[in-house]
């Protein structure tokens, strides 16, 4: 809204305050797309009519350029013609009619009256005038118009009821990177050049961060499995965070949570929500209410996304590398990979854990590109937007500006790419500032 418009608002802001009723005016600022039904519902739960009146005129304030006008055509519509008049008045749609200057008055001094003998009845004598020189009394300062203390607070507070995480221990967490490089012969995987390229930008960005860092490379399924389970069986008591990095090939799995799954180098898969599981309140107690993240660059399946066209404005294309490759397999259909029978650390029917974030590298079922000579496309946008943004931005803002970038980015100048995350966090979350 222009400034002149909250000014004549606030001028008028008790005299409106006193005849509006809002409940005469809520419908029509909501079909005019004014408000929204829940900021209508909060006005209209404030306890007597003057303080729905008066949160409605703070609200308005806030709702864009043609609050004003929606809110004068509103009053002319349910019969506040005067409230709508006095309003157009203040923003020169109506000229009030000019006032003639008045003359300047001097300030008389005046004698006490007299009195006669009886003081029951006094009689007043004219008194006598003194008259006084132009200049000979101080000019007062001109006054600002007394506005209702209301005015001196700020329009709208933001009530923000998020709380943020704890993550000051020293050190935060244990970080594990897993980093699956050179894939068996029999696996039919080719094996992952560029991969070593994102191991070590997360090993440098974590410690950065102050984290215990632990990089395990080229395991099979089973070994997967046993680290995971390891890192659930640490005591981390003292430590704020858990991070789990995975580097590998990966494919489609069926699921009720975290879709995808993690190749081992020998052809075997994990699914995502398995890995994950290691870690909830259930089977990691010390990391009750501490936030687990979880980044996953690998496949999520074998479709390649060629994307849609936008306005050269909406985007920044970048071409991807010279030799992009794709860390994807088939959908895996054999229910013996996907069994968690015989795995009693890592029960897939637990209910959704609280304080765990995924973030995939690529959409469920897509393709995620890697670049042989600079690493892939996501560690990379991970690596650059961690070191300019860990300081002063929470995780969700800083994987938002992850998608962002790779979303920009063109393999073979067709393909492409979009990372995206599943949050279960309840919190903000901000890393140590490096």
């Amino acid at each position: 809204m222009d400034q002149r418009h909250r000014e004549i608002l606030r001028r008028h802001r008790r005299s409106l305050v006193t005849t509006l009723d809002t409940a005469d005016i809520c419908d029509g600022l909501l079909s005019k797309g004014v408000f929204t039904q829940d900021m209508i519902d909060e006005i209209q739960n404030k306890e007597t009519r003057r303080d729905r009146a008066r949160a409605l005129l703070i609200d308005l304030e806030t709702r864009g350029s043609r609050a004003f006008r929606s809110f004068l055509e509103c009053l002319r519509e349910t019969g506040y013609d005067d409230p709508a008049g006095l309003l157009e008045n203040g923003d020169g749609a109506h000229p009030p009619c000019a006032i003639p200057a008045q003359p300047s008055l001097i300030p008389l001094a005046v004698q006490r009256p007299k009195y006669t003998e009886d003081p029951d009845r006094p009689v007043f004598m004219p008194p006598t005038v003194v008259p006084l020189r132009p200049g000979t009394l101080p000019v007062p300062k001109p006054v600002s118009p007394p506005y209702e203390e209301e005015n001196l607070k700020p329009t709208r507070i933001r009530r923000d009821s998020i709380q943020i995480y704890k993550m000051d221990a020293n050190p935060c967490g244990i970080c594990l990177i897993i980093n699956n490089v050179e894939f068996e012969p029999a696996s039919c995987l080719k094996n992952r050049n560029g991969s070593n390229i994102d191991c070590d930008k997360m090993e440098r960005r974590f410690k950065a961060l102050n984290f215990k860092v632990v990089v395990k490379r080229n395991l099979k399924c089973k070994y997967i499995r046993h680290e995971m389970s390891t890192l659930a069986k640490e005591d981390h008591s003292l430590y704020d965070c858990c991070v789990v990095i995975i580097l590998s090939h990966g494919t489609e799995a069926n699921h009720n949570r975290f879709p995808g799954a993690i190749h081992g180098v020998d052809a075997g898969v994990v699914p995502v929500q398995i890995i994950t599981n290691y870690l909830n309140g259930q089977n990691c107690p010390s990391l009750q209410g501490k936030p687990k993240l979880f980044f996953i660059q690998a496949c999520g399946g074998d479709e390649k996304d060629t994307g849609f066209e936008v306005s050269p404005d909406e985007v920044q294309p970048s071409m991807g590398g010279a030799d992009d490759q794709m860390d994807a397999m088939p959908m895996s259909s054999s229910s013996d990979s996907l069994s968690t029978s015989d795995e009693p650390d890592a029960r897939a029917t637990l209910p959704t854990p609280s304080d765990m974030l995924v973030s995939y590298s690529t959409t469920p079922g897509y393709v995620s590109w890697r670049d042989t000579e600079a690493g892939s496309w996501y560690v990379e946008n991970l690596d650059r937007v961690l070191e300019q943004n860990a300081d002063t931005d929470d995780l969700v803002t800083i994987l938002m500006m992850v998608n962002d970038a790779v979303s920009q980015i063109s393999a073979k100048g067709l393909y492409k790419q979009m990372p995206g995350s599943f949050n279960f966090l309840r919190k903000h979350l901000y890393f140590q500032k490096p």
